[in-house]
C-alpha cells in the first residue's frame, strides 16, 4: 500500500507473476488446520480420520513438469496419479466455508475417462487461481502444439496424400484384375 498525503491507494499484487507451479510439491501448512477442523467435526469418527488425514497431509506430494502432473500419497495404501496436460478436460475450483477462511482451495481436474468425478484433486492450494490459469495454459498449449507441428512439418497433410495415392493404385489393380478376368471368360465360350 502506498500513502499519498491523505489519500491512500492500494496496489494490487499480481499472484500470477510469482506464481511457479513448478516449485509446488507440497500442500500448503494450513491444510493441516483444516484436516483438524474436519476430524473434529466429525465427532466420534476423530479416531479414525484424524490418523487418516494427518498420514494424507504427510505424504501428499504434486510434481508439476513440461508433460503434465504427478500426485501421491499414502503409506499403507499408496496412491499416484499421473496425468498429462493433453488428457485434461476441465478443471474447477472449489472452496467451502472453512477452506475460504483459512485462504485454501481444492483444484479438481477431470479428465475425459468416463468417470463421474474428478481423476486428480490438488488439496491445500493457497493460490489456485493461478495454477488454473497455469493447467489451462499447458492444457492450450499442450493441444496447440500439436496442432503447430503437425502444421510445420506437413506430417497429417503428408500422410492422408500418401493413404489416398496408394488407395487410387489398390482401385486401379482390382479394376485391370476384374478386366482381365473378364476378357479371359469372354475369350473361353
Amino acid at each position: 500500500m502506498q500513502e499519498t498525503g491523505t489519500t491512500s491507494i492500494t496496489t494490487p499484487q499480481t499472484s500470477s507473476q510469482t506464481f511457479d507451479a513448478y516449485a509446488l510439491t507440497r500442500p500448503a501448512p494450513v491444510l493441516m488446520t483444516y484436516y483438524a477442523i474436519i476430524a473434529v467435526l466429525s465427532n466420534v469418527a476423530i479416531l479414525v480420520t484424524m490418523p487418516v488425514l494427518y498420514f494424507r497431509y504427510h505424504t501428499m506430494r504434486f510434481k508439476f513438469d513440461e508433460d503434465g502432473i504427478h500426485l501421491a500419497w499414502g503409506i499403507l495404501f499408496r496412491r499416484e496419479i499421473q496425468l498429462t496436460y493433453r488428457r485434461i478436460q476441465d478443471i474447477h475450483v472449489t472452496r467451502n466455508i472453512i477452506q475460504r477462511w483459512l485462504g485454501l482451495a481444492s483444484v479438481a481436474i477431470q479428465t475425459a475417462s468416463g468417470s463421474a468425478g474428478a481423476e486428480m484433486i490438488i488439496e491445500g492450494v493457497l493460490q489456485a487461481d493461478e495454477l488454473r490459469d497455469f493447467l489451462y495454459r499447458k492444457m492450450r498449449g499442450a493441444r496447440g502444439d500439436e496442432e503447430t507441428t503437425h502444421r510445420t512439418e506437413g506430417s497429417t497433410d503428408d500422410a492422408t496424400d500418401q493413404a489416398l495415392v496408394l488407395l487410387r493404385q489398390i482401385r486401379d489393380e482390382i479394376h485391370e484384375i476384374a478386366k482381365a478376368r473378364r476378357d479371359d471368360a469372354g475369350a473361353s465360350t
